[in-house]
């Protein structure tokens, strides 16, 4: 699934769609996560003024509508000359002034909706700080985990807590500090907490500069892939030796998710008998 980066990456290649007008818009597949709106024509004619990124949502501002896009599984959006050959799998077409926006998504677990009082509701008020924002603190962090018997990989993943750490920069940030992702959350330190900030920072700010991370078909709005997965020293590298100290890399499963590990670098810290560990479905 597409994460933070590589959604921010995306946002910003479609920037030069900002000021264009739509002059048509075609619907081949409306069936996605949600089905596309039936009344989607209503775009015609208006102008894109504002593009940003909340979560791994694109919001996209018109003269008189606004809408909420994501990228679900294997979404992706691509600017295409007219000519070009349309993809199997392209569900919608935004004929903008001198370019076409194309939506394709294999596996249709994207959106295209309206962003209105009602997704605003379901979909963006429910989710916490943004992980780049002066919000996301140790302060705030802490008060997050202090209460949590969960892992810590699991607790960095719940969009409740910071949004858009996927499982990509949460195993690398986690790595580079030690940190064992199934650490009870609560048990972190101050001085871990603050490190963990300050690193998960680091990462995601380091992947967007890449472009984000193509490990199967991602690549942005230009049809360029991202080089982040060249810089990985943890994620997908389970069963190698490890960078810093040659042990072998190992592989638990929290959360549904496949969770890389040193077991020499970041040793799991002993926690009182009574506590277990939850590994829950990430949110």
């Amino acid at each position: 699934m597409p994460e933070l980066p590589e959604v921010e990456t995306t946002k910003t290649s479609l920037l030069p769609l900002i000021g264009q007008n739509i002059q048509s818009v075609t619907v081949f597949e409306p069936r996605l996560r949600w089905p596309i709106p039936d009344d989607l024509h209503r775009l015609q004619g208006q102008k894109l003024l504002k593009l940003t990124r909340r979560s791994k949502y694109i919001l996209a501002e018109f003269e008189q509508d606004r809408m909420l896009w994501h990228l679900g599984m294997s979404g992706s959006f691509r600017l295409c000359e007219t000519h070009e050959e349309k993809r199997k799998h392209d569900h919608l077409i935004l004929q903008f002034d001198d370019i076409q926006l194309r939506y394709h998504d294999p596996r249709r677990f994207g959106c295209i909706l309206w962003w209105d009082a009602e997704t605003e509701a379901k979909l963006l008020a429910p989710l916490g700080p943004e992980p780049l924002s002066e919000t996301f603190n140790a302060e705030y962090l802490s008060q997050k985990l202090k209460n949590k018997q969960v892992g810590i990989k699991i607790a960095l993943m719940d969009n409740h807590v910071v949004v858009g750490v996927g499982n990509i920069y949460a195993t690398e940030s986690l790595f580079n500090l030690g940190i064992h992702p199934a650490q009870i959350a609560s048990s972190l330190s101050m001085q871990q907490i603050e490190k963990l900030v300050q690193e998960t920072k680091r990462i995601l700010q380091h992947a967007i500069q890449l472009g984000g991370s193509t490990l199967r078909d991602y690549s942005n709005a230009m049809g360029e892939n991202g080089y982040f997965q060249q810089t990985l020293l943890a994620y997908g590298r389970a069963g190698e030796m490890c960078v810093n100290c040659e042990t072998t890399l190992e592989n638990l499963k929290l959360g549904q998710r496949a969770s890389v590990f040193c077991p020499q670098c970041q040793p799991l810290k002993q926690v009182a008998k009574t506590t277990a560990i939850k590994r829950g479905k990430i949110k």
